[in-house]
């Protein structure tokens, strides 16, 4: 079966002081349509940085990238994105801010029919009742629903989501965990997500791509979720291979860990010049904070 989206030996490098810095190299990974795929891997190891080739944020040194046949060059309404932090205009409303898409992908439909688009996925985010609030006046949950709404709104052919819900506190993460799943399945929407939390990829992704440490990070490691969906969580918990594969996670993030000890302690100093080129890349607490 052809790949919906394909990045084909993807590469980043920085020039730096030092020299060339190669924070990603020979990545490679095919998504079919459909499809939610995290990517897991220590900080500074280059996770956001693919993703931001992908998105066309970011100018891809090596290597392509293809959505849906047609390879890309810079950003475009066909992939949506969800940032760590909402990136709201401050001064709009919910309504507006989602708009500011909706109007530049629909410039020939009519305002309502646009203002109606904006609201169908505000109201599908769980803000039927805030739409005209700004954003001083929404928690950061609530802001980032408005982000998700507004990546949705233009109707996009995958979703990026740089560890959404990152700044969020458990229980509202596990909401809008579910509120996401909800509205991919729903619309079958191909995505490719960041998480640092080994619990949230095991749940929200069908596989997980566990990425080397840098210089040169690539695919390490590629496991298959089994869970069916849609999902519920205390069946997913109750599955017999979560734990293994929970276990499997970890292992390999420790094991990426000792390699890197290994060659900071062989080079009298740890290399840092991918975490200094790579920094917007969140930070990584150690495996087992991060899964208790």
């Amino acid at each position: 079966m052809a790949a919906f989206v394909e990045l084909s030996n993807l590469g980043k490098t920085y020039e730096t002081p030092k020299g060339p810095a190669v924070i990603v190299e020979d990545f490679n990974l095919r998504l079919q349509k459909g499809e939610i795929v995290a990517l897991l891997g220590h900080s500074g190891c280059g996770k956001s940085t693919v993703l931001s080739m992908v998105a066309g944020l970011n100018d891809i040194t090596q290597g392509g990238v293809l959505v849906d046949n047609r390879e890309i060059h810079g950003p475009g309404p066909d992939r949506g994105v969800v940032f760590q932090a909402p990136c709201l205009m401050p001064w709009l409303t919910a309504l507006e801010n989602v708009l500011l898409g909706v109007d530049r992908v629909y410039p020939h439909v009519s305002r309502r029919e646009r203002q109606d688009i904006a609201g169908y996925y505000l109201q599908l985010v769980g803000l039927a009742d805030a739409m005209q609030k700004t954003p001083k006046e929404l928690s950061t949950g609530m802001q980032q629903r408005v982000g998700i709404a507004r990546a949705f709104a233009i109707s996009p052919k995958m979703l990026l989501l740089d560890e959404p819900f990152g700044m969020l506190d458990s229980l509202t993460r596990m909401e809008l965990q579910e509120v996401l799943l909800d509205m991919l399945q729903s619309d079958g929407k191909t995505a490719l997500m960041v998480t640092h939390d080994v619990d949230e990829a095991l749940y929200v992704a069908d596989r997980i791509v566990m990425m080397t440490n840098g210089p040169a990070a690539r695919v390490g490691q590629i496991i298959d979720v089994p869970f069916e969906r849609p999902r519920v969580r205390t069946v997913v918990l109750e599955h017999p291979e979560y734990y293994a594969l929970r276990g499997q996670m970890i292992e390999f993030l420790e094991d990426q860990d000792h390699k890197r000890e290994r060659a900071g302690a062989g080079n009298g100093d740890v290399n840092d010049d991918e975490s200094e080129a790579d920094d917007d890349d969140g930070e990584l607490s150690t495996a087992r904070r991060e899964v208790a």
